[in-house]
């Protein structure tokens, strides 16, 4: 029996992403895509590369939802908007649902009406993921950060992080903005939120989970995005001090993610094509001396949105967590 999907939202960046994802699933039955934007256009009017992929049309139609015909349905609003999506249209309880805004990723707003939501990072929710009605997808820079420093935080072995991250231009979302346009974003790049991102909280309410019981005080993140000449992806350098040898690092990251399938740790230099079009989070490590630089890359639209979605559906589905999600990078 094929998982019956839906997605509320599929217009932008994300959503054409999405769909590409499950339509191609093995065990999916994508039934539609809502968009009162486009509704009665075929998806390949609004995403062109999914042209002779698929002859759906977008639908303004919310039955599905309302009767109760959907496994799974996938949220790709604007973050804010699928708390309002919840609270004004009625979805089955028997539905699953994995939100890919940031309205439910805190503890503190991970409930909505009868429903409350896990944080969906499989690296260290797996179990509870699996067992979950609803899921909040983590965002792009926040998985990207996180998976970095996470072994550390796990050992009580951060105080003090300085990071720096540039990710391309789809991470801004697909409306036209002042710095989201070729002409702007060519040949340019800009700091952003410095030190105020909105994936802060996020980051360390994840490093406060894996920390070593009795830690009196969560580490100091110094967080600086940057907004990037290319358009996908993610590259995040991470700096702390570390008395530990590069040997022992290295070991305490290999067995921390042995057993998780799309977070891998390079013994050599790693670069962004290794992740482009793939649901990867690629980890390398460098020590000068007491400094230890955390270096870790991921494709903000898959492992930082769509594919890590679909990683969490099919463990909520019991499924091989890779399945449908054995792409090959863009490295070239």
């Amino acid at each position: 029996m094929k998982i019956k999907t839906g997605i509320i939202g599929g217009a932008g960046y994300t959503g054409g992403e999405l769909i590409r994802l499950l339509i191609n699933h093995p065990d999916v039955d994508f039934r539609f895509v809502h968009s009162r934007s486009n509704a009665g256009k075929p998806i390949h009017a609004v995403h062109q590369d999914l042209i002779g992929e698929t002859e759906l049309f977008f639908s303004e139609d919310l039955g599905p939802i309302k009767i109760g015909e959907l496994d799974v349905l996938f949220l790709c609003l604007g973050h804010g908007a699928s708390k309002q999506f919840l609270s004004e249209n009625t979805v089955s309880e028997k539905t699953k649902i994995i939100d890919l805004a940031n309205d439910f990723r805190l503890a503190k707003q991970s409930v909505s009406g009868k429903r409350s939501f896990i944080y969906g990072l499989p690296e260290i929710n797996k179990k509870q993921i699996q067992s979950a009605q609803n899921v909040a997808n983590p965002g792009c820079f926040a998985t990207t950060v996180q998976l970095g420093l996470l072994p550390l935080a796990s050992e009580g072995l951060l105080d003090e992080i300085y990071t720096t991250g540039i990710t391309g231009s789809t991470g801004a979302g697909q409306s036209l903005t002042a710095t989201g346009h070729f002409s702007w974003r060519a040949n340019n790049i800009q700091a952003y939120k410095t030190l105020t991102h909105q994936h802060l909280d996020e980051i360390l309410q994840s490093l406060d989970q894996v920390a070593p019981a009795g830690t009196a005080t969560r580490p100091q993140l110094n967080f600086v995005p940057w907004r990037g000449d290319f358009t996908r992806g993610i590259f995040v350098s991470s700096t702390i001090h570390c008395e530990a040898s590069y040997e022992e690092i290295l070991r305490l990251y290999k067995n921390f993610y042995k057993h998780q399938p799309f977070t891998i740790v390079s013994d050599t230099p790693i670069y962004l094509k290794q992740v482009v079009n793939t649901n990867k989070c690629i980890i390398q490590l460098e020590k000068v001396g007491s400094k230890l630089v955390v270096h870790s890359i991921s494709d903000n639209l898959l492992k930082g949105a769509c594919g890590q979605a679909v990683q969490n559906m099919n463990l909520m589905f019991g499924l091989d967590e890779t399945t449908g999600l054995r792409l090959k990078p863009a490295a070239f």
